[in-house]
C-alpha cells in the first residue's frame, strides 16, 4: 500500500471519520475559533484587501470566511478531501475547490501570490514532498509576500496528542528546525508565535491567566534541565509561523 492509498482512504472521510464532525452544520458555530483566526488575519495579512491569497490545504474554509470578513476580495482556497469542500459549500463559504495541493501551487505564476496559507498542513508530508512544496510556495510569492505555516510543536509537552491525533501525519516541528527548512530554502525571515488562547470574555480570561501560569512552570523547568532562561520558547501545542520571501 502506497502513501498516496492510504492518504485517499483517510481524506476521503475526512470530516465524519471521527468521534466529532471536523466540520461545524452552520457558520454560528466557528464562533470558538473566530477570535484565533480574526488575530491571524489582522496580525499577518498585508494592509491591501486586494492582495492575492491563496489557502493551501483550506479544509472547510474557515480561514477565507474570516479573511472575507475583513474585507479581503481576491481569496482562493483549495482541499485534498471531497468532505471539506461539501462542508464549505454547506457552509456558503465561497472559493473553495476541491484538488491536490502541490499540483495547484505549481499551477500558479512566477511572483503570483501576496499570501499563502498552509494551516495544519505540511505536517502531512514526508521530509522528501515537503522540500518541493516549500520551493514551489517560495517560487509563487511576490517579493516581500508572506507564507503562513501553523503546525504541531515539538516543543509542546503535548505534541503528541496533534503529532498523532492524525493518522495521516508524518512530522512535528518546533522553531529551530522551521527556520532550518525555511532559512535553507530562500526565505529571508521567519517569526514563530506560540499559539495562545485569546481572551474575549471571563471565561478566556481565566483560561489566559491559568495558561500563563503553566507556561511560567515550564519555562522554570525548562531553566533547570538546560539553564537556558530565554523568554521565547514555545509550549503551546501548535505554533504558527510566518516566512517572508
Amino acid at each position: 500500500m502506497t502513501a498516496d492509498t492510504y492518504r485517499t482512504r483517510i481524506y476521503n472521510r475526512y470530516v465524519q471519520a471521527r468521534a466529532q464532525s471536523l466540520a461545524p452544520p452552520t457558520l454560528a458555530e466557528l464562533a470558538p475559533r473566530a477570535p484565533s483566526l480574526r488575530r491571524l488575519v489582522a496580525a499577518h495579512f498585508p494592509a491591501d484587501r486586494h492582495a492575492a491569497v491563496l489557502d493551501v490545504g483550506c479544509g472547510h474554509g474557515a480561514l477565507l470566511h474570516f479573511a472575507r470578513e475583513a474585507g479581503y476580495t481576491n481569496l482562493r482556497g483549495v482541499d485534498g478531501s471531497p468532505e471539506q469542500v461539501v462542508a464549505a459549500k454547506q457552509l456558503g463559504i465561497e472559493g473553495v475547490e476541491e484538488g491536490d495541493l502541490r499540483e495547484t501551487l505549481a499551477a500558479q505564476a512566477d511572483a503570483s501570490l501576496d499570501i499563502v496559507v498552509a494551516f495544519d498542513v505540511i505536517e502531512h508530508f514526508t521530509r522528501d514532498e515537503l522540500l518541493p512544496f516549500v520551493d514551489q510556495v517560495r517560487r509563487a510569492l511576490k517579493p516581500g509576500g508572506r507564507w503562513i505555516i501553523h503546525v504541531p510543536n515539538g516543543e509542546s509537552p503535548f505534541f503528541g496528542a496533534v503529532r498523532y491525533g492524525d493518522l495521516t501525519h508524518e512530522l512535528a516541528f518546533t522553531r529551530t528546525s522551521l527556520n532550518q527548512l525555511l532559512l535553507s530554502s530562500g526565505f529571508g525571515e521567519v517569526r514563530c508565535f506560540e499559539d495562545a488562547p485569546v481572551v474575549r470574555g471571563a471565561k478566556s480570561a481565566l483560561r489566559w491567566l491559568l495558561w500563563r501560569s503553566f507556561r511560567g512552570v515550564l519555562r522554570l523547568y525548562n531553566a533547570a534541565e538546560t539553564g537556558d532562561t530565554s523568554k521565547a520558547h514555545i509550549f503551546s501545542r501548535n505554533l504558527l509561523a510566518v516566512a517572508t520571501k
